[in-house]
């Protein structure tokens, strides 16, 4: 083998890191068409790459709204 494994994530792990509910994280994926990097049974695992993609268009919604009263 020549180096490590990704860590692969699923919808919850991503939510959970990112500090997000999970419906949001769904509603990214579908809406940027974000392809899953395997089916592990009946879930979906994403590539670290996917994470960070989610974590910075998150960034990029909160920012495009500005402060909240």
């Amino acid at each position: 083998m020549d180096g490590p494994c990704p860590r692969l994530a699923t919808v919850g792990e991503i939510a959970r890191r990112l500090g997000q509910p999970t419906h949001r994280i769904e509603y990214l994926i579908r809406t940027r068409r974000i392809a899953p990097r395997a089916r592990v049974a009946n879930l979906r695992v994403f590539g670290p790459a996917d994470v960070e993609y989610l974590a910075a268009e998150l960034r990029r919604i909160e920012a495009h709204r500005g402060p909240r009263p």
